[in-house]
Protein backbone atom coordinates (compact mmCIF):
# COMPACT_ATOMS: atom_id res chain seq x y z
CA UNK A 1 0.00 0.00 0.00
CA UNK A 2 1.17 3.48 -0.90
CA UNK A 3 1.55 6.47 1.32
CA UNK A 4 -1.85 7.73 2.22
CA UNK A 5 -3.28 6.04 -0.78
CA UNK A 6 -6.42 4.90 1.17
CA UNK A 7 -8.08 8.86 2.00
CA UNK A 8 -10.17 9.48 4.65
CA UNK A 9 -12.00 12.71 5.74
CA UNK A 10 -10.33 16.15 6.23
CA UNK A 11 -8.69 15.78 9.50
CA UNK A 12 -6.56 13.34 7.32
CA UNK A 13 -4.75 11.47 9.62
CA UNK A 14 -6.64 9.75 12.30
CA UNK A 15 -4.54 9.93 16.06
CA UNK A 16 -2.43 12.22 17.89
CA UNK A 17 -1.68 15.50 15.92
CA UNK A 18 2.46 15.16 14.61
CA UNK A 19 2.75 11.65 15.55
CA UNK A 20 -0.52 9.82 13.89
CA UNK A 21 0.41 6.69 11.76
CA UNK A 22 -0.27 6.62 8.10
CA UNK A 23 -1.25 3.58 6.24
CA UNK A 24 2.45 2.62 5.51
CA UNK A 25 4.05 3.03 8.80
CA UNK A 26 5.44 7.08 8.49
CA UNK A 27 4.47 9.51 10.77
CA UNK A 28 2.71 12.74 10.82
CA UNK A 29 5.47 14.31 12.23
CA UNK A 30 5.25 17.93 10.55
CA UNK A 31 4.22 20.65 11.80
CA UNK A 32 1.93 23.07 9.72
CA UNK A 33 4.59 25.71 10.60
CA UNK A 34 7.55 23.13 9.29
CA UNK A 35 5.25 23.03 5.98
CA UNK A 36 4.88 26.31 5.49
CA UNK A 37 8.21 26.74 5.68
CA UNK A 38 9.61 23.51 3.77
CA UNK A 39 6.92 25.36 0.93
CA UNK A 40 8.12 28.65 0.67
CA UNK A 41 11.91 27.76 1.66
CA UNK A 42 11.84 25.18 -1.05
CA UNK A 43 11.42 27.25 -4.04
CA UNK A 44 14.93 29.20 -2.95
CA UNK A 45 17.78 26.83 -3.69
CA UNK A 46 21.45 27.85 -3.22
CA UNK A 47 21.52 28.20 -7.12
CA UNK A 48 19.55 31.41 -6.80
CA UNK A 49 22.29 33.09 -5.63
CA UNK A 50 25.24 31.37 -6.76
CA UNK A 51 24.24 30.91 -10.23
CA UNK A 52 22.43 34.21 -10.85
CA UNK A 53 25.30 36.11 -11.95
CA UNK A 54 26.17 33.79 -15.30
CA UNK A 55 22.76 34.19 -16.15
CA UNK A 56 22.68 38.28 -16.31
CA UNK A 57 25.76 38.12 -17.98
CA UNK A 58 23.95 35.79 -20.68
CA UNK A 59 20.80 38.29 -20.84
CA UNK A 60 21.49 41.28 -19.31
CA UNK A 61 18.34 42.74 -17.61
CA UNK A 62 16.30 40.29 -20.08
CA UNK A 63 17.20 37.79 -17.74
CA UNK A 64 14.52 39.24 -15.97
CA UNK A 65 11.85 37.83 -18.92
CA UNK A 66 13.99 33.99 -18.39
CA UNK A 67 13.34 34.00 -14.37
CA UNK A 68 9.55 35.42 -15.78
CA UNK A 69 9.53 32.38 -18.10
CA UNK A 70 10.64 29.72 -15.92
CA UNK A 71 8.66 30.83 -13.22
CA UNK A 72 5.45 30.58 -15.30
CA UNK A 73 6.59 27.15 -16.06
CA UNK A 74 7.22 25.94 -12.40
CA UNK A 75 3.47 27.68 -11.32
CA UNK A 76 1.74 25.77 -14.01
CA UNK A 77 3.05 22.89 -13.05
CA UNK A 78 2.93 22.77 -9.28
CA UNK A 79 -0.85 23.74 -10.11
CA UNK A 80 -0.66 20.36 -11.89
CA UNK A 81 0.92 18.41 -8.83
CA UNK A 82 -1.34 20.01 -6.33
CA UNK A 83 -4.42 18.92 -8.11
CA UNK A 84 -3.41 15.20 -7.62
CA UNK A 85 -1.26 15.88 -4.34
CA UNK A 86 -4.61 17.53 -2.50
CA UNK A 87 -6.78 14.46 -4.09
CA UNK A 88 -4.70 11.99 -2.59
CA UNK A 89 -1.21 13.38 -0.77
CA UNK A 90 1.30 10.52 -1.14
CA UNK A 91 5.07 10.03 -0.16
CA UNK A 92 6.06 9.45 -3.63
CA UNK A 93 3.84 11.90 -5.05
CA UNK A 94 4.00 12.52 -8.96
CA UNK A 95 5.95 9.03 -8.96
CA UNK A 96 3.16 7.12 -7.58
CA UNK A 97 0.51 9.27 -9.56
CA UNK A 98 2.33 8.63 -12.69
CA UNK A 99 2.75 4.61 -11.68
CA UNK A 100 -1.20 5.06 -11.72
CA UNK A 101 -1.83 7.32 -14.56
CA UNK A 102 0.92 6.06 -16.94
CA UNK A 103 1.87 2.32 -15.95
CA UNK A 104 4.63 1.18 -13.76
CA UNK A 105 7.36 1.64 -15.86
CA UNK A 106 6.43 5.55 -15.98
CA UNK A 107 6.73 5.98 -12.05
CA UNK A 108 9.43 3.52 -11.89
CA UNK A 109 11.63 5.44 -14.26
CA UNK A 110 10.50 8.78 -13.37
CA UNK A 111 11.43 7.72 -9.33
CA UNK A 112 14.78 6.58 -9.27
CA UNK A 113 15.89 9.22 -11.86
CA UNK A 114 14.41 11.92 -9.71
CA UNK A 115 16.47 9.82 -6.52
CA UNK A 116 19.57 9.44 -8.53
CA UNK A 117 19.58 13.67 -9.09
CA UNK A 118 19.49 13.61 -5.53
CA UNK A 119 21.88 11.90 -4.21
CA UNK A 120 24.29 13.55 -6.64
CA UNK A 121 22.97 17.15 -5.19
CA UNK A 122 24.00 16.01 -2.15
CA UNK A 123 27.35 15.36 -3.54
CA UNK A 124 27.37 19.00 -5.27
CA UNK A 125 26.00 20.96 -1.88
CA UNK A 126 28.19 19.14 0.52
CA UNK A 127 31.31 20.42 -1.80
CA UNK A 128 29.84 23.92 -1.28
CA UNK A 129 29.01 23.75 2.18
CA UNK A 130 32.94 22.80 2.61
CA UNK A 131 34.17 25.25 0.71
CA UNK A 132 33.14 27.89 3.21
CA UNK A 133 33.23 26.25 5.89
CA UNK A 134 36.90 25.47 5.50
CA UNK A 135 37.59 29.69 4.22
CA UNK A 136 36.34 29.97 7.84
CA UNK A 137 38.60 27.31 9.98
CA UNK A 138 40.95 25.91 7.58
CA UNK A 139 42.08 23.86 10.03
CA UNK A 140 39.83 20.91 9.10
CA UNK A 141 40.04 20.02 5.28
CA UNK A 142 37.74 20.39 3.17
CA UNK A 143 36.79 16.44 2.61
CA UNK A 144 36.38 16.31 6.60
CA UNK A 145 33.62 19.57 6.54
CA UNK A 146 31.74 17.48 3.94
CA UNK A 147 31.70 14.63 5.99
CA UNK A 148 30.88 16.11 9.22
CA UNK A 149 28.19 17.92 7.37
CA UNK A 150 26.83 14.90 5.75
CA UNK A 151 26.92 13.07 8.85
CA UNK A 152 25.13 15.95 11.11
CA UNK A 153 22.30 15.66 8.58
CA UNK A 154 21.77 11.56 8.58
CA UNK A 155 21.53 11.69 11.97
CA UNK A 156 18.99 14.44 12.17
CA UNK A 157 16.83 12.48 8.91
CA UNK A 158 17.10 9.58 11.58
CA UNK A 159 16.06 10.81 14.42
CA UNK A 160 12.24 11.70 13.13
CA UNK A 161 10.83 12.91 10.55
CA UNK A 162 9.95 16.37 12.60
CA UNK A 163 13.98 16.59 13.22
CA UNK A 164 13.83 16.62 9.78
CA UNK A 165 11.22 19.33 9.92
CA UNK A 166 12.57 21.40 12.21
CA UNK A 167 15.90 22.09 11.19
CA UNK A 168 14.57 22.75 7.52
CA UNK A 169 11.97 25.29 8.96
CA UNK A 170 15.21 27.40 10.91
CA UNK A 171 17.20 26.91 7.60
CA UNK A 172 14.32 27.57 5.37
CA UNK A 173 13.55 30.81 7.38
CA UNK A 174 17.10 32.16 7.24
CA UNK A 175 16.96 32.41 3.92
CA UNK A 176 13.21 33.60 3.53
CA UNK A 177 14.32 36.45 6.33
CA UNK A 178 17.38 37.27 4.05
CA UNK A 179 16.34 37.53 0.87
CA UNK A 180 13.37 39.57 1.91
CA UNK A 181 15.18 42.16 3.71
CA UNK A 182 17.57 41.80 0.67
CA UNK A 183 14.18 42.95 -1.38
CA UNK A 184 13.20 45.32 0.70
CA UNK A 185 16.60 47.22 1.58
CA UNK A 186 17.12 46.90 -2.09
CA UNK A 187 14.14 48.61 -3.27
CA UNK A 188 14.30 51.45 -0.58
CA UNK A 189 18.41 52.10 -2.12
CA UNK A 190 16.76 51.62 -5.99
CA UNK A 191 14.11 54.71 -5.07
CA UNK A 192 16.46 56.82 -3.09
CA UNK A 193 14.84 56.40 0.45
CA UNK A 194 17.48 53.79 2.10
CA UNK A 195 19.56 56.05 4.60
CA UNK A 196 23.61 56.40 4.14
CA UNK A 197 22.93 54.17 0.45
CA UNK A 198 26.66 54.85 -1.22
CA UNK A 199 24.71 54.31 -4.37
CA UNK A 200 23.31 57.32 -5.92
CA UNK A 201 23.42 56.08 -9.29
CA UNK A 202 20.87 53.29 -8.75
CA UNK A 203 17.20 53.31 -10.73
CA UNK A 204 15.34 52.13 -12.99
CA UNK A 205 17.32 53.43 -15.41
CA UNK A 206 20.09 50.54 -15.16
CA UNK A 207 17.19 48.13 -16.74
CA UNK A 208 17.88 50.18 -20.42
CA UNK A 209 21.06 52.34 -20.10
CA UNK A 210 23.90 49.48 -20.96
CA UNK A 211 22.85 48.32 -24.42
CA UNK A 212 19.21 48.49 -24.03
CA UNK A 213 16.86 46.03 -22.08
CA UNK A 214 18.10 43.12 -24.05
CA UNK A 215 21.99 43.56 -24.91
CA UNK A 216 22.16 41.11 -26.29
CA UNK A 217 19.98 40.14 -28.50
CA UNK A 218 15.89 38.70 -27.63
CA UNK A 219 17.68 35.08 -28.20
CA UNK A 220 19.64 35.85 -24.88
CA UNK A 221 16.61 35.01 -22.77
CA UNK A 222 16.20 31.68 -23.78
CA UNK A 223 20.09 30.86 -23.21
CA UNK A 224 19.24 32.15 -19.76
CA UNK A 225 16.52 30.26 -19.68
CA UNK A 226 18.41 27.20 -19.35
CA UNK A 227 21.16 29.04 -17.22
CA UNK A 228 18.28 29.29 -14.48
CA UNK A 229 15.87 26.52 -15.10
CA UNK A 230 17.44 24.25 -12.63
CA UNK A 231 17.49 26.96 -9.62
CA UNK A 232 13.76 26.39 -9.30
CA UNK A 233 13.82 22.66 -8.98
CA UNK A 234 13.01 21.79 -5.53
CA UNK A 235 9.31 22.97 -5.50
CA UNK A 236 7.87 20.05 -5.18
CA UNK A 237 9.52 18.85 -1.90
CA UNK A 238 6.09 19.78 -0.24
CA UNK A 239 4.11 17.22 -1.98
CA UNK A 240 6.61 14.67 -0.67
CA UNK A 241 6.55 15.76 2.49
CA UNK A 242 2.55 16.49 2.76
CA UNK A 243 1.98 12.79 3.55
CA UNK A 244 4.06 13.29 7.07
CA UNK A 245 2.00 16.36 8.07
CA UNK A 246 -0.92 16.98 10.36
CA UNK A 247 -3.26 17.54 7.40
CA UNK A 248 -1.76 17.08 3.99
CA UNK A 249 -4.70 18.10 1.77
CA UNK A 250 -4.78 21.70 3.45
CA UNK A 251 -0.66 21.81 3.38
CA UNK A 252 -0.43 20.84 -0.62
CA UNK A 253 -3.58 23.29 -1.18
CA UNK A 254 -1.86 26.19 0.58
CA UNK A 255 1.42 25.36 -1.13
CA UNK A 256 -0.09 25.31 -4.57
CA UNK A 257 -1.84 28.25 -4.38
CA UNK A 258 1.17 30.86 -2.87
CA UNK A 259 3.64 29.40 -5.45
CA UNK A 260 2.93 32.68 -7.68
CA UNK A 261 3.94 34.93 -5.05
CA UNK A 262 6.80 33.38 -3.80
CA UNK A 263 8.50 32.68 -7.57
CA UNK A 264 7.71 36.71 -8.34
CA UNK A 265 9.32 38.06 -4.83
CA UNK A 266 11.85 35.84 -3.97
CA UNK A 267 13.18 35.17 -7.75
CA UNK A 268 11.72 38.06 -9.73
CA UNK A 269 11.72 40.26 -6.81
CA UNK A 270 15.54 39.69 -5.81
CA UNK A 271 17.08 39.84 -9.13
CA UNK A 272 15.23 42.97 -10.08
CA UNK A 273 16.98 44.80 -7.11
CA UNK A 274 20.58 43.70 -8.58
CA UNK A 275 19.41 45.01 -11.90
CA UNK A 276 18.51 48.09 -10.37
CA UNK A 277 21.13 48.80 -8.27
CA UNK A 278 23.89 48.32 -11.19
CA UNK A 279 24.32 48.04 -14.88
CA UNK A 280 24.44 44.09 -15.82
CA UNK A 281 27.62 44.68 -17.32
CA UNK A 282 28.94 45.86 -13.89
CA UNK A 283 32.19 43.40 -13.63
CA UNK A 284 31.71 42.80 -9.64
CA UNK A 285 28.45 41.04 -10.46
CA UNK A 286 30.71 38.02 -12.11
CA UNK A 287 33.34 38.40 -10.10
CA UNK A 288 31.76 38.93 -6.63
CA UNK A 289 28.20 37.45 -7.15
CA UNK A 290 25.25 38.83 -8.23
CA UNK A 291 24.27 39.84 -4.74
CA UNK A 292 27.63 40.51 -2.93
CA UNK A 293 28.08 43.23 -5.61
CA UNK A 294 24.55 44.63 -5.06
CA UNK A 295 25.19 45.07 -1.43
CA UNK A 296 28.57 46.34 -1.94
CA UNK A 297 26.92 49.05 -4.36
CA UNK A 298 24.82 50.51 -0.87
CA UNK A 299 27.84 50.24 0.86
CA UNK A 300 26.33 47.40 3.54
CA UNK A 301 29.88 45.99 5.15
CA UNK A 302 31.47 42.70 5.06
CA UNK A 303 28.70 41.77 1.88
CA UNK A 304 30.65 39.03 1.44
CA UNK A 305 30.84 36.89 4.51
CA UNK A 306 26.87 38.38 4.98
CA UNK A 307 26.00 36.09 1.72
CA UNK A 308 28.38 33.61 2.46
CA UNK A 309 26.75 32.63 5.56
CA UNK A 310 23.04 33.10 3.66
CA UNK A 311 25.04 30.25 0.87
CA UNK A 312 25.92 28.14 3.72
CA UNK A 313 22.25 28.80 5.21
CA UNK A 314 21.04 27.39 1.69
CA UNK A 315 23.12 24.31 0.92
CA UNK A 316 22.63 22.99 4.36
CA UNK A 317 18.73 23.14 3.45
CA UNK A 318 19.35 21.76 0.16
CA UNK A 319 21.23 18.91 1.54
CA UNK A 320 18.81 18.35 4.21
CA UNK A 321 15.86 18.64 1.80
CA UNK A 322 17.68 16.42 -0.97
CA UNK A 323 18.39 14.03 1.76
CA UNK A 324 15.08 13.68 3.02
CA UNK A 325 13.54 13.75 -0.45
CA UNK A 326 15.91 10.69 -1.93
CA UNK A 327 14.94 8.62 1.09
CA UNK A 328 11.07 9.56 0.69
CA UNK A 329 11.61 8.37 -3.18
CA UNK A 330 13.22 5.29 -2.26
CA UNK A 331 10.76 4.40 -0.02
CA UNK A 332 7.82 4.95 -1.96
CA UNK A 333 9.58 3.05 -4.92
CA UNK A 334 9.98 0.09 -2.22
CA UNK A 335 6.02 -0.23 -1.16
CA UNK A 336 5.26 -0.93 -5.14
CA UNK A 337 7.70 -3.44 -5.78
CA UNK A 338 10.27 -1.04 -7.83
CA UNK A 339 12.87 -0.85 -5.11
CA UNK A 340 14.26 -3.62 -1.90
CA UNK A 341 11.43 -4.18 0.19
CA UNK A 342 13.94 -2.93 3.55
CA UNK A 343 13.09 0.82 1.93
CA UNK A 344 9.44 0.36 2.42
CA UNK A 345 10.08 -0.50 6.34
CA UNK A 346 9.85 2.27 8.96
CA UNK A 347 11.16 1.90 12.52
CA UNK A 348 9.12 2.29 15.60
CA UNK A 349 9.55 6.69 14.78
CA UNK A 350 8.02 5.87 11.68
CA UNK A 351 11.33 6.57 10.13
CA UNK A 352 12.39 4.34 6.90
CA UNK A 353 15.97 3.97 8.53
CA UNK A 354 16.96 1.48 5.09
CA UNK A 355 16.00 4.07 2.45
CA UNK A 356 17.98 6.52 4.30
CA UNK A 357 20.80 4.98 4.49
CA UNK A 358 20.48 3.62 1.14
CA UNK A 359 20.41 7.48 -0.15
CA UNK A 360 23.02 8.86 1.83
CA UNK A 361 25.75 6.22 1.01
CA UNK A 362 25.45 6.56 -2.63
CA UNK A 363 26.12 10.85 -1.57
CA UNK A 364 29.18 9.87 0.02
CA UNK A 365 30.49 8.01 -3.00
CA UNK A 366 29.27 10.62 -5.46
CA UNK A 367 30.81 13.13 -2.63
CA UNK A 368 33.99 10.73 -3.11
CA UNK A 369 34.03 10.82 -6.80
CA UNK A 370 33.48 14.98 -6.77
CA UNK A 371 37.04 14.67 -4.64
CA UNK A 372 38.94 11.57 -6.52
CA UNK A 373 37.55 11.80 -10.33
CA UNK A 374 35.78 15.26 -10.72
CA UNK A 375 36.31 15.93 -14.48
CA UNK A 376 35.22 12.03 -15.75
CA UNK A 377 33.16 10.01 -13.05
CA UNK A 378 31.40 12.75 -11.04
CA UNK A 379 31.22 14.91 -14.27
CA UNK A 380 29.54 12.47 -15.75
CA UNK A 381 27.08 11.61 -12.93
CA UNK A 382 26.51 15.60 -12.71
CA UNK A 383 25.55 16.09 -16.63
CA UNK A 384 23.41 12.73 -16.69
CA UNK A 385 21.46 14.26 -14.11
CA UNK A 386 21.14 17.24 -15.30
CA UNK A 387 17.96 17.68 -17.10
CA UNK A 388 16.09 15.27 -14.73
CA UNK A 389 13.93 18.95 -13.62
CA UNK A 390 12.63 18.98 -16.90
CA UNK A 391 11.94 15.23 -17.13
CA UNK A 392 9.72 15.17 -14.05
CA UNK A 393 7.96 18.12 -15.09
CA UNK A 394 6.91 16.58 -18.09
CA UNK A 395 5.65 13.41 -16.56
CA UNK A 396 3.69 15.72 -13.97
CA UNK A 397 1.99 17.41 -17.57
CA UNK A 398 0.83 13.88 -19.02
CA UNK A 399 0.34 12.53 -15.76
CA UNK A 400 -2.08 15.11 -14.98
CA UNK A 401 -3.64 14.89 -18.41
CA UNK A 402 -4.97 11.32 -17.63
CA UNK A 403 -5.15 11.14 -13.64
CA UNK A 404 -8.09 13.91 -14.06
CA UNK A 405 -10.22 11.93 -16.17
CA UNK A 406 -9.76 9.00 -13.58
CA UNK A 407 -10.00 10.59 -10.33
CA UNK A 408 -13.40 12.59 -11.70
CA UNK A 409 -14.80 8.39 -12.82
CA UNK A 410 -13.54 7.55 -8.82
CA UNK A 411 -13.39 10.30 -7.00
CA UNK A 412 -14.70 13.45 -7.86
CA UNK A 413 -14.92 15.41 -4.89
CA UNK A 414 -11.50 15.44 -3.76
CA UNK A 415 -10.75 17.64 -7.07
CA UNK A 416 -10.57 20.66 -4.49
CA UNK A 417 -7.53 22.17 -6.68
CA UNK A 418 -7.90 21.94 -10.37
CA UNK A 419 -5.49 23.27 -13.04
CA UNK A 420 -6.43 26.24 -14.70
CA UNK A 421 -7.84 25.87 -18.43
CA UNK A 422 -7.53 22.38 -18.36
CA UNK A 423 -6.51 20.56 -20.79
CA UNK A 424 -4.94 23.38 -22.98
CA UNK A 425 -2.80 24.97 -20.41
CA UNK A 426 -1.53 21.67 -19.46
CA UNK A 427 -0.36 20.90 -23.17
CA UNK A 428 0.86 24.47 -23.37
CA UNK A 429 2.91 23.94 -20.71
CA UNK A 430 4.44 20.15 -21.89
CA UNK A 431 5.01 22.15 -25.36
CA UNK A 432 7.06 24.75 -23.77
CA UNK A 433 9.12 22.00 -21.50
CA UNK A 434 9.95 20.05 -24.50
CA UNK A 435 10.95 23.03 -26.58
CA UNK A 436 13.37 23.63 -23.79
CA UNK A 437 15.14 20.03 -23.81
CA UNK A 438 15.23 20.58 -27.50
CA UNK A 439 16.93 24.12 -27.16
CA UNK A 440 19.51 21.94 -24.78
CA UNK A 441 20.29 19.48 -27.50
CA UNK A 442 20.49 22.14 -29.98
CA UNK A 443 22.79 24.59 -28.09
CA UNK A 444 26.40 23.34 -27.48
CA UNK A 445 26.92 24.83 -23.75
CA UNK A 446 23.93 22.44 -22.66
CA UNK A 447 23.63 19.87 -25.60
CA UNK A 448 25.93 16.97 -23.37
CA UNK A 449 23.70 17.21 -20.45
CA UNK A 450 21.11 17.10 -22.71
CA UNK A 451 21.99 13.79 -24.55
CA UNK A 452 23.50 12.28 -21.78
CA UNK A 453 20.56 13.15 -19.30
CA UNK A 454 17.95 11.65 -22.45
CA UNK A 455 20.44 8.77 -22.61
CA UNK A 456 19.88 7.48 -19.39
CA UNK A 457 16.46 8.28 -19.06
CA UNK A 458 16.55 5.80 -22.05
CA UNK A 459 18.17 3.19 -20.41
CA UNK A 460 15.84 3.42 -16.97
CA UNK A 461 12.63 3.45 -19.50
CA UNK A 462 13.76 0.00 -20.87
CA UNK A 463 14.80 -1.44 -17.35
CA UNK A 464 11.55 -0.45 -16.40
CA UNK A 465 9.50 -2.05 -19.44
CA UNK A 466 11.91 -5.13 -19.02
CA UNK A 467 10.78 -5.59 -15.38
CA UNK A 468 6.90 -4.75 -15.80
CA UNK A 469 6.98 -7.50 -18.92
CA UNK A 470 8.92 -10.08 -17.06
CA UNK A 471 8.21 -9.65 -13.25
CA UNK A 472 5.34 -8.56 -13.02
CA UNK A 473 4.20 -6.54 -9.63
CA UNK A 474 1.97 -8.61 -7.28
CA UNK A 475 -1.13 -7.11 -6.50
CA UNK A 476 -0.59 -6.25 -3.06
CA UNK A 477 2.12 -3.40 -4.16
CA UNK A 478 0.18 -1.43 -6.59
CA UNK A 479 -1.30 1.80 -6.00
CA UNK A 480 -4.72 1.45 -4.81
CA UNK A 481 -7.52 4.17 -6.30
CA UNK A 482 -8.84 6.82 -4.20
CA UNK A 483 -11.38 6.50 -2.29
CA UNK A 484 -14.22 9.02 -2.86
CA UNK A 485 -15.71 10.58 0.40
CA UNK A 486 -17.03 14.10 1.61
CA UNK A 487 -14.50 16.40 2.46
CA UNK A 488 -14.65 19.92 3.89
CA UNK A 489 -14.14 22.94 1.40
CA UNK A 490 -10.29 24.55 1.83
CA UNK A 491 -10.14 28.25 1.44
CA UNK A 492 -8.44 29.90 -0.86
CA UNK A 493 -8.87 27.39 -3.53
Amino acid sequence: MTSQSTLTKEGDLPGTPGQSPSPDGLKAGLKNRHLSMIAIGGVIGAGLFVGSSSGIAAAGPAILLSYALVGMLVVFVMRMLGEMAAASPNSGSFSAYADRALGRWAGFSIGWLYWFFWVVVLAVEATAGAEILEGWMPAVPQWGWALIVMVVLTATNLVSVSSYGEFEFWFAGIKVVAIGAFVIVGLLAVFGVLPGSDNPGAGLAHLTDAGGFMPNGAGAILAGVLLVVFSFMGSEIVTLAAGESENPRRAVTKATNSVIWRVGFFYLGSIFVVLTLLPWNDKSIEEKGSYVAALDSIGIANAGQIMNVIILTAVLSCLNSGLYTASRMAFSLGERGDAPKAFAKVNAKGVPTAAILASVVFGFVAVYFNYAYKDTVFLFLLNSSGAVALFVWLVICFTQLRMRGILLREAPTRLTVKMWLFPYLTWATAAMITFVLGYMVVDEANRQVALLSIAVAAVVVAIAVTREKFFPRPAAATVPAPRDEEVEPVSGV
